[in-house]
């Protein structure tokens, strides 16, 4: 019998005054609710309890008992709830991070999806580079990334969401932006608001120019595409972004298409290997799977 079912024997018992009214109302016989003060008593370490004509009074062991016990009963209800709440998706918290592709364009529709069914659960979103993700994973400051792939480890479980396209966009006035269609030959020496170096997605597109042959000149760097977007629509320089981010190409700013040059990438959702998400997590990353 657990310590908690002695405990609230006792705190019936004591509130009753009477073993007799107190097995009447836990519906147990009078000789079992006294086994299990015996049994309470002997896992204190002194007596609880002492008969008297109106029946029972507490010993100062006892009311300290009643005291702190009433307490603690309270709290493992309080708990349990809330492990229920948590389990029927009523509470809990999603601990995720992602670069700012995912950040921006890719969680925002799915958390409002979630949260639409599930108001109770709360989000905690960080936005940093693909390997900064993998290791916040690994070292469960977070439960679920989304990066760029490949990983750089086996230690994570990888379900795949979606290819990303990453396409060439300039300012409405940018000599190249009056084209319908231009050459990969026509971006050498091109100014570049580029990503973040080492991100992933930075290295991909440095790695796909030097393979066609072409060099630009970085002149900023940048974490946010929004910002990115901003700089070019206000600049003569160029950058390339996912295709989730132009959308129907913001106010000022055009998506070139480039003869020679194909840039994507893989985007997945990370979880660290053999570490059960919470039910919260587990969830929303169903969804973004479905998505």
């Amino acid at each position: 019998m657990s310590d908690l079912t002695l405990l609230k024997s006792f705190l019936q018992v004591a509130e009753s005054g009477a073993i007799t009214t107190a097995a009447r109302r836990l519906f147990v016989t009078q000789p079992a609710l006294s086994r299990r003060l015996q049994q309470l008593e002997a896992e204190i370490g002194g007596a609880l309890l002492e008969r008297s004509r109106r029946g029972v009074e507490l010993t100062e062991q006892g009311r300290l008992v009643q005291q702190v016990g009433s307490d603690l009963i309270e709290r493992w209800e309080r708990l349990r709830a809330e492990v229920v709440a948590v389990s029927n998706l009523d509470a809990g918290t999603v601990r995720l991070g992602g670069g700012a592709t995912a950040v921006s364009f890719l969680l925002p529709k799915a958390i409002a999806d979630f949260q639409r069914r599930h108001p109770g659960v709360l989000f905690q979103v960080k936005e940093e580079g693909s390997r900064d993700v993998e290791r916040d994973v690994a070292e469960e400051r977070i439960e679920l990334g989304i990066v760029t792939l490949p990983v750089s480890s086996d230690e994570f479980d990888v379900r795949r969401l979606r290819t990303d396209r990453i396409v060439l966009v300039a300012g409405a006035q940018h000599r190249l932006a009056r084209k319908k269609r231009i050459t990969v030959n026509s971006l050498e020496g091109q100014d570049l608001v580029g990503f973040e170096s080492p991100s992933a997605i930075r290295s991909l597109i440095d790695e796909s120019l030097r393979d066609v042959g072409v060099s630009m000149n970085v002149v900023m760097e940048l974490r946010s595409i929004p910002a990115i977007l901003r700089m070019v629509g206000a600049t003569q320089c160029l950058a390339f972004v996912s295709q989730l981010g132009v959308g129907d190409e913001p106010e000022g700013v055009r998506a070139l298409s480039v003869t020679g040059l194909k840039i994507q990438r893989g985007l997945a959702v990370i979880a660290k290997r053999d570490r059960p998400l919470s039910p919260a997590a587990a969830s929303f990353a169903k969804l973004l799977r479905r998505g």
